[in-house]
């Protein structure tokens, strides 16, 4: 590396990141991100979202941004989409640019696309996620005149990419999927958390609200809801008939359909639900909302001792520290 490199690799490093914007959002584009923990149904609902807003006439991009790419797989019938960083890996091989037509697909004005990641053990996920949306970029992105783009985003990760929209002001909003069970409310409840972090630290992105799926009338979900001072957009049934049409890669989301109401409603929710800062519990606050002989929250901890590690008894031995009086 010459001495010229090595001076531009220090100018670059000098140089500060761009302050997160403050002020009054005016954006036409309205960017949601949802997030969401792994098989709570994000996938599901935003498919259906997206395509009932569609069918109202609405411009949609539906982008995937959770690693196992399978967003858009409900939308397509089940077929899975070329993504954008293994197009782009090819591509790059093949000497060639990626177009739009490589990387996004459409059914029934609903466009859709899926950034990818890597295969396991082979890489960051987070930074899939950034080069993702730097790709993104290049193609145009803040020129494209969407409506609404819907960001679906894995919540049990916390590393930088999958923060990204939250973290640079990239959403106006961002709605959790949860459920009745305590993992999907501790996912929830961390978004919330960075939510409010980086509210603090002048950023524009406030939570909306909850879209509650499985729901078995238990009423965990909606008192977390209320504790940290978020709406319940909707709630999706625990229904049989929902399960198996989502297992076949059906849309429920049609007009007309059984449930049609419940879908048209969700997206005028989720149009004019105003930003929230909630109000995040902490873990007892958490534990809180279900009962303890489903979470054992009435476990008391005691400490171990020196003995009790090494199976039996145990004296303290002189210390060899040097004590010095005081001058």
């Amino acid at each position: 590396m010459t001495m010229l490199d090595i001076d531009a690799l220090r100018q670059e490093a000098a140089i500060e990141p761009d302050p997160v914007p403050t002020g009054e959002v005016k954006r036409e584009t309205q960017i949601i991100a949802i997030y969401g923990k792994g098989g709570s149904g994000k996938s599901f609902a935003l498919a259906n979202l997206s395509y009932m807003m569609a069918q109202q006439g609405k411009r949609v991009l539906l982008i995937g941004c959770d690693p196992k790419s399978d967003t858009t797989s409900l939308l397509f019938g089940g077929k899975s989409t070329p993504t954008i960083i293994e197009t782009s890996s090819a591509k790059k091989l093949a000497g060639e640019e990626v177009g739009i037509e490589d990387v996004c697909f459409q059914r029934d004005g609903v466009f859709a696309m899926e950034l990818g990641g890597p295969e396991v053990g082979r890489g960051c996920g987070g930074r899939g996620i950034i080069h993702g949306f730097e790709t993104l970029e290049k193609l145009g992105f803040h020129e494209w005149g969407f409506d609404y783009v819907l960001l679906d985003f894995l919540g049990d990760v916390v590393c930088g990419g999958f923060g990204l929209p939250i973290a640079r002001d990239m959403c106006q909003k961002v709605i959790v999927v949860a459920s009745n069970d305590l993992q999907s409310l501790y996912v929830a409840n961390n978004v919330c958390k960075a939510v409010e972090y980086f509210r603090k630290m002048g950023g524009n992105v406030g939570v909306a609200g909850m879209i509650l799926n499985k729901d078995d009338g238990t009423g965990e979900a909606n008192a977390f809801a209320e504790a940290v001072g978020i709406p319940v957009l909707t709630a999706i049934p625990a229904n049989e008939d929902i399960r198996k049409k989502s297992a076949n890669y059906q849309i429920i989301g049609k007009p007309g359909g059984q449930w049609a109401s419940l879908f048209e409603q969700l997206a005028i929710n989720v149009a004019e639900a105003p930003p929230l800062r909630p109000a995040p519990l902490d873990q007892d606050g958490l534990l809180g909302l279900f009962s303890a002989d489903i979470t054992g929250a009435d476990f008391t901890l005691y400490p171990a001792t020196q003995a009790d590690m090494r199976g039996g008894t145990y004296e303290t031995k002189p210390s060899l520290e040097v004590i010095y009086d005081e001058v």
